[in-house]
């Protein structure tokens, strides 16, 4: 029995540890092997705090994915997509090196919920925030939003 209490205290303890690291980390600027935003990172903590509806905080803003819009073809597929279609970018880390392509995300805001296929990247390296969900017209309108505000808080999670 003594030894359970042991190893209770001692799992407690490197939780504090990660925690109280992970919390000087992020007060000093970044640090371990995502520093540099290296391939393939994203951040899990970012994921894992939620707003009210569970979902975590980001900025919706509005993206072209047709031909001659902002950008070049989707990093999922390489093709252009209708802006009709519920579709999303997301930053870099959330992107997670394309382990979300095809895969859909719930997005939240003003109490409305709309369900949206991920087919690109919002490329950090390049000017994009780290908290962005870039999303076509359809998916403001499913949300009852206007294009012309340009950014808007919502939440998101994984579907």
């Amino acid at each position: 029995m003594a030894s359970n209490a042991k190893i209770a205290v001692v799992v407690a303890i490197l939780a504090l540890l990660q925690v109280s690291c992970i919390a000087v980390a992020r007060r000093n600027g970044k640090a371990g092997p995502c520093a540099d935003d290296a391939e393939g990172c994203f951040d899990l903590l970012a994921v894992s705090r939620r707003g009210d509806d569970g979902g975590a905080p980001a900025v919706m803003t509005v993206n072209g994915f047709q031909r001659g819009e902002e950008g070049g073809p989707s990093e999922c597929d390489g093709q252009y997509h209708s802006d009709q279609d519920l579709l999303v970018a997301l930053s870099t880390r959330w992107y997670a090196n394309g382990q979300r392509c095809h895969k859909k995300i719930r997005i939240t805001s003003n109490g409305r919920s709309v369900e949206a296929t991920v087919i690109d990247e919002c490329d950090s390296h390049r000017g994009c925030k780290d908290n962005i969900v870039d999303a076509s017209k359809a998916v403001w309108e499913a949300l009852g939003l206007n294009t012309n505000t340009g950014e808007v808080p919502v939440t998101w999670s994984d579907v």
